[in-house]
């Protein structure tokens, strides 16, 4: 079923219509959500076919976990959902660190990203999740034009010419849109007083 884009029935509205056995109320949330739980999973495991694996998994998870009973965040369907996308990354993280399989393509240096993956434990990788995450609540706080740059640049990987022709703009214009992107989530970084041991 399509998602009309002014839809405004909540999130739990669906998910009641989904357990009382109507599948179209699972089928408007996945499409009403997955652009920022993909986006989420990828910023974190930086490849394109394990973050679809992982958000397949995300999306049984959650419907496994709905016919079940398990869901009673009641308006907090999304920040549950990430919940479930964060556990089951920590878990294909666990299982690589004990099979030893390791890509030096993981993390890149830079905001969006940390060094020395294969040196973590759990815990390690645990509070790197967190920093991603909380990353992203940062990006989705900037207005639209810098948040959009941020979002072709760091997680669709687009060159900053692709950016500037995407969304009809000069590269300069383009390149100083991600300069006061970066300045401002500096700024909310040091206002929130965050410790994401990335600048």
């Amino acid at each position: 079923m399509k998602l009309e884009k002014f839809d405004l029935k909540s999130d739990q509205y669906y998910i009641e219509q989904f357990i009382s056995g109507d599948p179209s109320g699972i089928e408007i949330l996945i499409t009403r959500h997955k652009d920022r739980v993909y986006t989420y999973i990828y910023l974190i495991v930086k490849n394109k076919d394990l973050a679809e694996d992982i958000f397949q998994d995300v999306f049984i998870k959650v419907i496994q976990s709905l016919r079940a009973g398990k869901y009673r965040d009641n308006g907090k369907f999304l920040a549950w959902v990430f919940r479930i996308a964060h556990n089951l990354i920590i878990d294909h993280f666990r299982q690589e660190k004990m099979n030893k399989v390791y890509s030096n393509d993981d993390f890149e240096l830079d905001l969006f990203n940390s060094d020395k993956f294969s040196d973590d434990n759990c815990e390690d990788i645990m509070i790197r999740s967190q920093i991603h995450y909380e990353v992203k609540e940062l990006v989705d706080r900037l207005p639209e034009d810098q948040r959009e740059v941020i979002v072709l640049r760091h997680y669709k990987g687009l060159s900053f010419k692709e950016i500037a022709d995407d969304t009809d703009v000069s590269i300069n214009t383009a390149l100083g849109r991600m300069r006061y992107a970066l300045i401002n989530m500096r700024k909310m970084i040091e206002e929130n007083q965050l410790n994401l041991q990335l600048l």
